[in-house]
C-alpha cells in the first residue's frame, strides 16, 4: 500500500501544520489513514455511523457536526463522490479554519475541484499521487458552496444534498412499496431507511404497531424524522448490519446499499440479509428489492427456508424470504 498523500506532504515539508490548535477532519471513510496527524488535536466529523464508530473505537474525538467544536487551526476535507457534498464540505472547512487541506481521488472529482478552488483562493501546494490529489489553501470566499439544510422538495418529501436519492423517491423503493402485502405483522424494521419513503409505505399497512427506521447516515435520518411523523416510528442512527432490536421482528423490509466507497460491493447487501435473518421471529419474513444484476439469491437461500422472486422488471427484482433457517446467536 502506498504512503498516504497527507503523510508524504508533511514528511517532505511542502505542507506545514500549525504547532497548536484543533484539526477538523471532515468526512473520512473508515479506511482513511489519519496517522500523520496528532490524534490528540483531531476531531473527526462524520454523519456516517460505521465510519464514526471506527474512529471512535480508535480513540478519536468524533462528532456528527462541527457545531460548537471549534475553533480549529486546520480543516482536512476528505472528498466524497457527490459534487454538491464536496462543495459543501470545502465551504464548511473554509468557514471553520484558516488552513484548509483537501484530499481525494480523481474519481472523487479532485482535479476539477482543484481548478475551482484556484479561482477562489491561493492554493499553497499540490501533491499528486495514487490516482488522487492533495492540495491546500488559505482564505477565499466559498459561502455560495455551502449546502442548504434539509428542505421539502417538489416531490413533497424533506431531503438534503448528498443523501441517497435526494431528488425524489428511489425507483427501486417505489417498486418494493408497491409489492408489499397488505399485512406485515406487528413489529417491522426498515434497514437502510434513508429519508423514509419506504417506511411511510410500511406504516400504511394494517396491523403495524412499531416500525424501526435504521439508517447509518445521520443527515438522512434527520430527514426521515420530518417525513415519518407517525408515533409508531422509532429512529435509530446505526449500522444496519450490527443493530439488533430488543424484540424479534415479524418483518424486515429493505432496499440495501450496494456501494462501499467507490466500488460496487454485493457483500454489503449480503450482510444486510444475514443481519435481517438474525432479527426475525422463526416465522418472520424479509422483503428486499435489488438491482437485477446483484447476486443475492444464494445469501437468501442460506438464511431462509423459502425464497422466491415475487415481482420485478429488467431493472429490479423483489425478493421474499420466509422463516429464517438460522437461529439468532
Amino acid at each position: 500500500m502506498s504512503e498516504p498523500r497527507l503523510s508524504l506532504a508533511l514528511k517532505d515539508g511542502t505542507l506545514h501544520l500549525p504547532d497548536t490548535g484543533r484539526i477538523a477532519v471532515i468526512g473520512p471513510r473508515a479506511d482513511q489513514d489519519l496517522s500523520a496527524l496528532p490524534q490528540g488535536r483531531v476531531q473527526v466529523i462524520t454523519p456516517i455511523k460505521p465510519d464514526f464508530d471506527v474512529f471512535f473505537d480508535a480513540g478519536y474525538d468524533c462528532a456528527v457536526s462541527a457545531d460548537g467544536g471549534g475553533p480549529y487551526a486546520v480543516a482536512l476535507v476528505c472528498l466524497p463522490r457527490v459534487k454538491v457534498l464536496a462543495h459543501a464540505r470545502i465551504a464548511q472547512a473554509a468557514a471553520l479554519a484558516p488552513l484548509v487541506i483537501v484530499d481525494g481521488q480523481k474519481t472523487d472529482g479532485a482535479d476539477s475541484l482543484l481548478r475551482d478552488c484556484r479561482k477562489r483562493a491561493e492554493v499553497g501546494g499540490v501533491l499528486s499521487k495514487a490516482h488522487g490529489k492533495l492540495f491546500w489553501f488559505q482564505g477565499g470566499d466559498f459561502a455560495d458552496w455551502a449546502a442548504p439544510g434539509p428542505a421539502r422538495g417538489a416531490h413533497g418529501y424533506v431531503t438534503a444534498p448528498g443523501v441517497f436519492s435526494a431528488d425524489g423517491p428511489d425507483p427501486a423503493s417505489v417498486a418494493l412499496a408497491a409489492a408489499l402485502p397488505a399485512k406485515l405483522g406487528r413489529k417491522v424494521a426498515d434497514l437502510g431507511a434513508g429519508w423514509g419513503f419506504l417506511s411511510a409505505a410500511v406504516l400504511e399497512r394494517s396491523g403495524v404497531e412499531i416500525l424501526h427506521l435504521v439508517e447509518a447516515d445521520h443527515t438522512a435520518l434527520e430527514c426521515a424524522r420530518q417525513n415519518v411523523t407517525d408515533a409508531r416510528a422509532r429512529f435509530h442512527w446505526a449500522d444496519a448490519t450490527r443493530w439488533r432490536p430488543e424484540e424479534r421482528l415479524d418483518t424486515v423490509v429493505m432496499n440495501p446499499p450496494f456501494h462501499s466507497g467507490r466500488s460496487a460491493d454485493p457483500e454489503l447487501g449480503r450482510a444486510f440479509i444475514a443481519a435481517a435473518a438474525q432479527m426475525l421471529t422463526p416465522s418472520g419474513a424479509l422483503w428486499l428489492v435489488a438491482n437485477r444484476h446483484l447476486p443475492y439469491e444464494a445469501a437468501l437461500r442460506a438464511a431462509f427456508e423459502r425464497v422466491e422472486e415475487v415481482a420485478g422488471d429488467t431493472r429490479f427484482k423483489i425478493l421474499h424470504g420466509e422463516r429464517p433457517s438460522r437461529p439468532a446467536r
